[in-house]
């Protein structure tokens, strides 16, 4: 009976066992299947080649632009196989424009994509009609050549045609000439277009870099500072574009400032620390690097003083692409999204003719804001001094006192009707920063980009100036930098370095060309300079040739009477560094005095902000093809980068790798 029992017992115990261990490997299995399908499943995006629809070739370097009523959301360039792709993205409903340079613009509406799903096609572009030029018959008597040669950046773009000319008029076929003239009866007239040039309607100021000085003729270095950081922005659009950037879009200060560096906060009562930096120069052996890192002091957004701001928006007829006006609307969505209540935003709007589209509106209405916003289009030509003159009366009757007074302006710069003089602009712009009203500028888009004017009125204007060319860029500017784009801590900020010419034989600063002072004007408290905003960093670089090096750096004789005088006082000095400032309510600057004795460090040695800032410059001469690149290479400058990458939270510094990747194959492609 007892063995009957433990039988049944043992018989039950085991089908219950079994039954559990089935139903727990049962799920197991379940589990492992969902993961697996889960893993699996396909991602959710929108991919595509663009294609020639005459020649039925794919379209390298077509911009595409992804969009979501009339809103950009992101942009690309079609690689050598014509191929884009936007992966991942939302389900949702999205908008394609797809442009290329030579092609019509076409755009795709109302393309659904679902989970999972990945939706794939190819879109033709229809060539552009060049249109037949007109026979006629000229005046030989009367013909006199005249080459027109539009210069951007030092190189040439002309139009190249070949007029053959006779009884029966002219008849015009394209020509490998490569210089115009008459010969004969034969016109020769060139355009020399490159297709990775960029439009010669865009405007640069000429740069003329800077040259070495001789520390015995002139010991002083003056220059104002310079955070704007428009240059790097432009250039990348550019390269993304597949296009060579004019050699004077590459200004080298813009470019190293546009980066985050570790430079500690300002201790005591000043509004910035500064510290200074010597090290080995990475493309010339036997120089050296002085590197100069300025930290404004951060200020929270629950500390920052109430703002007053106008939107000064630009909705002439050439804001009507989606790289501009459209995304001008994004951009500015961020920054009122930031907005507190004691803060006062207005819209101005020009095109032809000025007006006050939204009255100043608290803070607080986020909504009315955006949509005053949302409801501006596109058309009409371009009142942008009628536009200026009623932003500042609208920012003067709303005045804070005690606050921050500002006319955010966001344009293409092409101002062709109100004021058109550009010193009438300029000196306009001077009278209302005496006036405590500043101008920040923001650029948008290609094709007709003003960037000399726009540079020209932030920097008289006691602002910002910076190039927007996609919503992570506005992201940066807008949200990430507000502070610092919104609140100035210091004003007509200048620097002047004198070096020993017992320890420098000659120096170069690398940038600021257009930033340069006279060496009495450091002193002059009436002339302007750089603004410092909230959490700003100011990065400068010297080239120094050391006096142990024999190299001779002008075309000059060694002079007869400008021995340097023995002092051993201060033989251990290899420069002095002084700052004039002044605060924001004051009109009396005070001084900064820091001195550099340290001798040079390895580049290996030196900080990351140091090998980053000179990888920086670096990839600078190398697109200005400087005179100065002595051996720069762009495997030099991706080593440096990638050596001071640091934590890079937030993917600039790796974008700049791209970007330095990406030149050099355009290089190598062009050979």
């Amino acid at each position: 009976m007892e063995r009957l029992f433990r039988f049944r017992f043992l018989h039950l115990f085991t089908k219950h066992f079994m039954k559990i261990l089935l139903f727990r490997f049962s799920c197991l299995i379940f589990l492992l299947s969902s993961v697996s399908v889960r893993a699996q499943s396909p991602q959710t995006g929108l991919k595509g080649t663009v294609r020639d629809s005459s020649a039925h070739a794919p379209l390298a370097k077509a911009s595409v632009f992804l969009k979501k009523k009339s809103v950009l959301l992101k942009s690309m360039v079609t690689d050598k196989a014509g191929m884009f792709a936007f992966v991942p993205l939302v389900p949702d409903t999205y908008d394609l424009e797809i442009q290329h340079q030579t092609c019509q613009k076409r755009i795709v509406k109302r393309i659904i994509v679902k989970k999972g799903q990945i939706v794939s096609s190819t879109w033709s572009l229809m060539k552009k009609v060049i249109p037949q030029a007109r026979e006629s018959k000229p005046d030989m008597k009367n013909v006199e050549m005249q080459v027109a040669q539009k210069t951007i950046s030092g190189s040439a773009s002309v139009q190249k045609w070949k007029g053959t000319y006779g009884s029966a008029g002219a008849k015009l076929e394209d020509s490998n000439d490569e210089v115009s003239r008459i010969k004969g009866n034969a016109l020769v007239f060139e355009d020399k277009k490159h297709s990775d040039s960029v439009d010669p309607n865009e405007e640069y100021n000429k740069i003329v870099e800077n040259r070495f000085q001789g520390a015995i003729l002139k010991p002083l270095s003056t220059f104002s500072i310079d955070v704007d950081r428009s240059s790097y922005a432009n250039i990348r659009r550019m390269l993304n574009a597949g296009q060579v950037p004019p050699a004077d879009a590459v200004r080298f200060e813009e470019m190293v400032n546009y980066f985050e560096y570790e430079y500690p906060q300002p201790s005591g009562n000043e509004p910035f620390s500064v510290q200074t930096e010597y090290t080995d120069c990475p493309w010339k052996s036997g120089h050296q690097i002085v590197h100069i890192g300025i930290q404004g002091r951060k200020i929270s957004m629950e500390n920052m003083p109430a703002s007053n701001l106008v939107f000064l928006l630009d909705v002439s007829g050439s804001m009507n692409e989606p790289n501009k006006l459209p995304l001008v609307k994004s951009s500015l969505r961020l920054l009122v999204n930031q907005m507190r209540a004691e803060d006062k935003v207005s819209i101005v709007v020009y095109a032809g003719a000025a007006g006050l589209v939204l009255p100043p509106t608290n803070g607080t209405e986020k909504q009315k804001i955006l949509d005053a916003l949302e409801g501006l289009s596109a058309g009409g030509s371009t009142a942008g001094g009628q536009g200026i003159l009623l932003a500042y009366k609208t920012a003067k009757e709303n005045f804070l006192p005690n606050g921050n007074n500002r006319i955010i302006l966001a344009t293409d710069g092409d101002f062709n009707v109100g004021i058109q003089n550009q010193n009438d602009l300029q000196n306009l712009v001077e009278q209302k920063r005496k006036e405590n009203i500043y101008l920040s500028v923001l650029g948008f888009g290609t094709g007709n980009y003003k960037d000399a004017r726009m540079e020209t009125l932030a920097d008289k204007g006691n602002g910002n100036y910076a190039y927007i060319d996609n919503l992570l860029e506005a992201q940066k500017v807008l949200v990430k930098e507000m502070g610092g784009t919104l609140l100035t801590i210091a004003k007509d900020v200048k620097i002047q370095v004198e070096f020993n010419p017992s320890k420098v034989r000659s120096y170069r600063l690398l940038g600021y060309e257009n930033r340069l002072l006279q060496d009495a004007d450091f002193n002059d408290d009436k002339k302007d300079a750089g603004e410092l905003g909230s959490g700003h960093t100011v990065t400068a670089l010297y080239e120094i040739i050391p006096v142990t090096t024999n190299e001779k750096i002008d075309s000059i004789d060694q002079l007869k009477y400008q021995e340097v005088r023995k002092n051993t006082r201060f033989n251990d000095e290899l420069l002095t560094l002084k700052l004039r400032y002044k605060r924001p309510e004051d009109s009396t600057s005070q001084l900064i005095t820091h001195v550099l004795s340290q001798k040079p460090k390895p580049l290996t040695a030196s900080s990351e902000n140091c090998r980053f800032a000179c990888a920086v410059v670096e990839f600078g001469m190398l697109l200005r093809n400087s005179e100065y690149k002595a051996n720069s290479a762009y495997s030099s400058v991706l080593s440096l980068a990638k050596s001071s990458k640091g934590q890079d939270a937030e993917g600039y510094r790796g974008e700049f790798i791209r970007l330095v990747t990406m030149a050099e194959g355009m290089k190598k492609g062009g050979e």
